[in-house]
């Protein structure tokens, strides 16, 4: 009876056989957690920059970038929405008088913020 796993001291890699067949057993390295940014813009590379995708992926560096572009994002989403909220007046005076326009504004800041995260960061290369 043949082991179902050999070792190729010539190449460094374990083998499964599977019937007449000898499969290497690959494994992706640990990955990073990749948060909302990062799963756009690798939305992006997979849809529209396929052959950046496949290099990154190929070469093992797909998730350290994409997790670094996610770090980026999240610290200019941050920082966009706490100047255009200076910018615009609204402070916790307003939250205090009127909760409803205070949100309403709110709310429009943080949509122009992921706006402008998305073109300058998420949907380009």
């Amino acid at each position: 009876m043949m082991k179902k796993y050999t070792f190729d001291a010539k190449n460094g890699l374990w083998y499964e056989q599977c019937g007449e067949y000898r499969l290497p057993c690959l494994t992706v390295p640990n990955s990073k957690p990749i948060g909302i940014w990062g799963q756009r813009h690798r939305r992006y590379l997979r849809q529209h920059k396929y052959g950046t995708y496949t290099a990154l992926l190929l070469t093992g560096r797909l998730d350290d970038y994409l997790a670094d572009i996610d770090r980026q994002a999240e610290e200019m989403f941050f920082q966009l929405v706490e100047q255009l909220a200076e910018t615009d007046g609204i402070n916790e005076e307003l939250k205090a008088d009127d909760q409803m326009e205070w949100l309403r504004r709110m709310n429009a800041i943080f949509e122009q913020a992921r706006e402008i995260v998305n073109v300058k960061l998420i949907y380009t290369i």
